[in-house]
């Protein structure tokens, strides 16, 4: 398949592009690599559409991930773009178990969108952060109090949720 002409064709909606995308990422007939090669390279709508197929495919299977994908979205969780950062933030969340000692600077950059105006960056950035919590590594010395203190300043009741059912999850 070749990634520039499914994009430059209009017979496919956005959904169609992501499910087509991602069962190809799945059954290796499109690698990761070059997918995010090409994601790099295009404008916010359609970085965020072939991050919308990864996020497809590792919740299906976060085994076609690798430790490349996982850097990368740590640098994209700093970009500007509200889809990208939920997107990439909704990776993270499928992935992180794979990386439990790769994740600080995610969790970092994860953190600096806690604050997002938009309540979907917040609750895939709530998904990813809860997600990191259940692997109960050293990293929650530092992050639940941080959580706890989200929790405290979010408004958004299903974003609250979120990390409500990480701390109770670790507690039990």
């Amino acid at each position: 398949m070749e990634i520039e002409k499914f994009f430059q064709g209009k017979s496919i909606k956005l959904k169609g592009r992501v499910a087509i995308l991602g069962a190809r990422l799945l059954n290796g007939d499109l690698s990761l690599q070059l997918l995010l090669e090409y994601a790099d390279k295009q404008k916010a709508v359609d970085k965020a559409t072939c991050l919308e197929a990864i996020e497809y495919a590792t919740k299906k299977n976060p085994a076609i991930s690798d430790s490349t994908l996982l850097e990368y979205l740590t640098n994209v969780l700093k970009g500007s773009e509200p889809r990208i950062k939920w997107e990439s933030a909704k990776i993270v969340g499928n992935i992180a178990k794979l990386f439990p000692d790769q994740l600080k600077q995610t969790i970092l950059n994860l953190l600096d969108n806690t604050r997002h105006s938009g309540t979907v960056v917040r609750w895939a950035t709530a998904y990813a952060l809860a997600e990191i919590i259940k692997l109960k590594t050293d990293q929650n010395d530092f992050l639940i109090p941080e959580v706890e203190l989200l929790c405290e300043l979010e408004e958004d009741n299903g974003v609250k949720k979120k990390y409500l059912d990480a701390l109770k999850k670790i507690k039990k």
